[in-house]
């Protein structure tokens, strides 16, 4: 018994986050019981997962944001001004969807390229800067289209927010399942042979067989649940939802970048010592405004997955966005203070933030108790993130 103790102690596995995976299954299990099963229900659980895309996309990003010790409150304003014009353009100008969402990217970059040169070349602190761009971008979609709802119809840009069309079926569904378990296994085998290349001790094979083994487990059971799920009157199962697989697709490609680019290590060296980093060569000035681009790229993606999932574009749309990104990302580990977070905590700080809003919403809990839970979630988030580290020795 010792000697497996041991063998877990040495392990080299974010317990952090272990913990909140078991912090989204114990909220699931929970909320299951209490609405006799239908929670974990392969309806609700589609639903979850394209509900969840949005927040998942934006908190990506803002992982880095926060690392480098700024803040973006504006995101969800910007959001729904970017999306209120795309829809605009598309509804009332009879723009195609290219040309809107082009636009729209084109707006963004402006917007952000703006409050970036604010923060990086003046020195105005980011909390102040997106404020104030939180109110002025949250007015500027009222003005694009004088406060009216703008309806989307073009077939194709539906599928992007999921719906009836927008699951890409079975037969596709295995077969990226089992491209992404071959990629953990790969991956796992690439780690392992750097490792030893360069010195540096391993996992057991054992436990890193484990570690490669639940992913590839929780990889098939999120296929297997989002093929079992078949709206009525269609003749196949709906399959894995397009805003998961657009989720997917840019955590992937964040997670590369912090991982293979000099552009993360520089964010992260950034966050843990912007004055060290500078006065190493780090340019700064040119990685936040870089930092910026990249935020006003995925706000777009967003905005186009949002517009299309509610299959327009309305004047409350990303109205609190900007609280659920921040909240995900904390939750998922990501402090405040700059210089840590993950990629993955943000995806998991996602799910588990809309698994207690969907929970509340079946259970059919008022608005205002669902933001109390949520408020107290994200303080006790934080709370947690600070006694981890005090455990840990990993005082910021």
């Amino acid at each position: 018994m010792s000697s497996i103790f041991q063998t877990v102690k040495r392990a080299q596995v974010d317990w952090r986050m272990v913990l909140m995976s078991a912090v989204l299954v114990v909220v699931a299990l929970i909320f299951n019981i209490l609405s006799d099963g239908i929670f974990m229900s392969p309806e609700n659980l589609y639903n979850i997962a394209q509900q969840t895309a949005v927040v998942g996309i934006l908190a990506t990003v803002m992982v880095l944001v926060i690392v480098t010790r700024h803040i973006d409150l504006s995101v969800g304003s910007v959001m729904g001004f970017v999306g209120v014009l795309i829809a605009y353009l598309m509804y009332s100008e009879n723009w195609s969807w290219q040309a809107a969402s082009a636009t729209g990217l084109a707006a963004s970059i402006v917007v952000y390229m703006y409050q970036g040169a604010l923060v990086s070349f003046l020195g105005v602190p980011a909390f102040v800067v997106t404020l104030g761009g939180l109110m002025s971008f949250r007015g500027a979609a009222y003005i694009v289209a004088d406060g009216k709802t703008q309806p989307i119809s073009d077939p194709f840009f539906l599928k992007l927010g999921g719906g009836f069309n927008g699951g890409i079926g079975t037969t596709a569904s295995w077969t990226i399942g089992a491209i992404l378990c071959v990629g953990l296994l790969l991956s796992m085998v690439s780690k392992r042979r750097a490792k030893k290349a360069y010195g540096v001790p391993t996992n057991s094979l054992l436990v890193d067989g484990v570690l490669v083994l639940l992913p590839m487990v929780i990889v098939l059971a999120f296929v297997a649940v989002m093929n079992s799920y078949q709206i009525l009157n269609k003749p196949e199962a709906q399959g894995i939802p397009i805003p998961v697989l657009i989720w997917g697709g840019v955590a992937l490609f964040m997670s590369f970048l912090v991982h293979r680019t000099r552009f993360g290590r520089y964010i992260f060296a950034m966050g843990g010592n912007p004055d060290a980093a500078a006065l190493v060569g780090i340019p700064v000035r040119r990685v936040t405004m870089l930092l910026f681009l990249l935020l006003s790229v995925l706000t777009t993606v967003a905005a186009i997955v949002a517009i299309s999932r509610l299959n327009a574009g309305t004047n409350s749309l990303g109205n609190n966005a900007e609280l659920l990104v921040i909240a995900a990302t904390v939750i998922g580990g990501t402090a405040l203070a700059g210089g840590s977070g993950t990629i993955i905590g943000s995806v998991l700080g996602a799910l588990i933030m809309q698994c207690i809003d969907s929970g509340m919403l079946l259970l059919d809990v008022s608005i205002g108790t669902r933001y109390v839970v949520i408020g107290q979630v994200l303080i006790a988030a934080v709370v947690f993130d600070v006694a981890y580290r005090k455990w840990t020795g990993d005082v910021l």
